[in-house]
């Protein structure tokens, strides 16, 4: 009785072996196969799109100063008379003034102190954010300003009202790029493009806004001309079957 049970677990042990064995084998050629069958080319497209901004983001801050840094003469233990924010202020939004721009374009971004050796006292300084519709107006903005209590000028965000639509015909442009170059690779070989089997849009690649920011001095218009679009690249990874 006990040979006979231990002849049926041999029995089965073998035919599960041989089972496991031919379902080994299969996978393995069914896989080979697959990987033979399926022929593709992965290829990148890129499209780049220059746009114009219809809004342009300005940033300027200013900061109190002594009237003394400017005399040509006076050493910083000599400074003594302060340049209130106050004054600096008005005297920036008369020139804005001057400059087309009105106050509703204004608004005030940040406020804070600027830290300054021990025991010299703190200047307090003060972010906008300019709202304008036209570089044009940057280059007036730079005639009209005065230099003193301006700590800093530079280009922000750029937007465009069309910007989901420029988004749409770059990657658009980005897919057709990358059926042309699949397409002649293939057609090098003596093959033919089939049909898209994978695409992945790499991310980031639509960035735009305020990797454009500028720290340009503000007496430099010309400066400028390399900041007034936005210039966005577009990428793709697609795959193609090849066909003879």
């Amino acid at each position: 009785m006990k040979a006979d049970l231990f002849r049926c677990v041999g029995q089965c042990g073998a035919r599960f072996f041989i089972l496991s064995f031919l379902w080994f084998w299969v996978s393995a050629f069914g896989s080979l196969r697959a990987q033979v069958e399926d022929r593709y080319i992965e290829v990148t497209g890129t499209a780049e799109m220059e746009i114009v901004p219809d809004r342009i983001h300005y940033i300027i801050e200013i900061r109190e100063y002594f009237a003394e840094e400017f005399d040509g003469h006076s050493k910083p233990e000599e400074y003594r008379t302060k340049v209130p924010l106050k004054r600096i202020e008005k005297d920036l939004r008369k020139s804005l003034l001057s400059a087309g721009i009105s106050d509703s374009d204004i608004q005030t971004q940040e406020v804070g102190d600027y830290w300054r050796q021990e025991g010299r006292e703190f200047l307090v300084s003060k972010r906008f954010d300019i709202t304008l519709h036209s570089f044009g107006q940057i280059d007036g903005i730079i005639r009209h300003v005065d230099a003193k209590g301006v700590n800093t000028m530079y280009i922000g965000e750029m937007e465009n009202d069309s910007m989901a639509g420029y988004h749409q015909r770059g990657k658009i442009e980005a897919l057709k790029a990358a059926e042309r170059k699949a397409a002649y690779m293939v057609a090098a070989l003596g093959k033919r493009l089939g049909p898209v089997l994978r695409i992945v849009e790499n991310p980031g690649s639509d960035s735009y806004g305020m990797a454009k920011r500028s720290n340009v001095m503000f007496s430099d218009a010309a400066a400028f001309d390399g900041f007034r679009s936005i210039k966005n690249t577009y990428s793709v990874l697609v795959r193609f079957e090849i066909v003879d």
